[in-house]
């Protein structure tokens, strides 16, 4: 019989109705990827970053299929994800990009919805960035680069951004020399679009945040939390370091529209108390649903 502990860290299968869930939301993701590309970026002569950047420049040099070098620049890093990340990391990402290449050849023929540069960089990143977000979220990757910059990561004294940053700016530079300048500055207005986008989308806009309060007078606090903001309060044991004294610390998730209302009511009860917020990318199970306080 297998113990409870081993079907915790063994990998189990995912479940036939998630998998379902997986591999359309991923194929939506890729989809509308390959639409920010074909009908927006790619005819406007601008560029993403990462093997997106360079496929571009690739098709545009030989004027082979931009989908051939999408899916062949990135092969090597199926492997490199199945041996860094895992085998459905590696399986969904083959899928994303497979979806990708075939949907940027099928596009290719569709008129190109603006010639404005400018629209074309905020309106294509965006649509762009909201298809990357989606096959991130959702166990997937759409250009080896993140995967790359992990496998560095451990032979070079940099982040995993930092690796990714000095990429892009090389991948973006050499747009000014293929595309001109004027082209490569657009190219990182719409880089920095996408990129903003993806964080929102795997985020969420309706952004959680942690809020962490020590105070002599946790107990009315904790309680005035509950009945004014409608939010579960969790309290901590505490030492402080210093003085030794014990202490309970208050911690909760509230959203961001929620903090100011946390901040007046720390401040009414007790204008002394530490309050530490932070920001969280997700929230799962517990009692977070807001509960009515009216």
């Amino acid at each position: 019989m297998v113990s409870l502990e081993n079907q915790v860290i063994n990998h189990r299968k995912l479940s036939k109705a998630t998998v379902i869930k997986r591999a359309i939301l991923i194929f939506i993701g890729a989809a509308l990827m390959a639409v920010g590309l074909e009908i927006f970026l790619v005819p406007n002569r601008v560029i993403d970053g990462g093997i997106v950047g360079i496929s571009i420049i690739l098709s545009h040099l030989s004027g082979w299929k931009l989908g051939l070098f999408l899916f062949f620049l990135n092969v090597p890093f199926f492997y490199i994800g199945y041996k860094q990340i895992g085998k459905t990391f590696a399986i969904s990402t083959l899928y994303g990009v497979t979806i990708l290449a075939i949907s940027t050849t099928l596009l290719h023929p569709v008129p190109v919805l603006t010639h404005d540069p400018l629209l074309a960089s905020v309106f294509g990143g965006m649509i762009l960035g909201i298809g990357v977000g989606i096959v991130i979220r959702y166990g997937g990757s759409l250009d080896g680069t993140e995967v790359l910059a992990i496998l560095f990561e451990k032979k070079l004294p940099f982040s995993v951004g930092e690796i990714i940053m000095f990429f892009n700016i090389f991948i973006l530079g050499s747009a000014g020399f293929v595309f001109g300048w004027d082209r490569a500055m657009y190219s990182l207005i719409a880089y920095f679009v996408a990129f903003k986008t993806i964080d929102i989308v795997i985020q969420g806009i309706d952004e959680s945040k942690s809020a962490w309060i020590i105070s002599d007078n946790y107990d009315i606090l904790g309680e005035t939390i509950i009945a004014r903001l409608g939010r579960g309060v969790t309290y901590l044991k505490g030492e402080g370091a210093f003085t030794g004294d014990n202490k309970k610390v208050i911690f909760c998730v509230i959203t961001r529209l929620e903090e100011a209302k946390l901040k007046s009511i720390v401040e009414e009860i007790d204008p002394s108390a530490f309050l530490a917020v932070s920001n969280i990318a997700e929230v799962r199970g517990g009692r977070f649903k807001k509960r009515d306080i009216h």
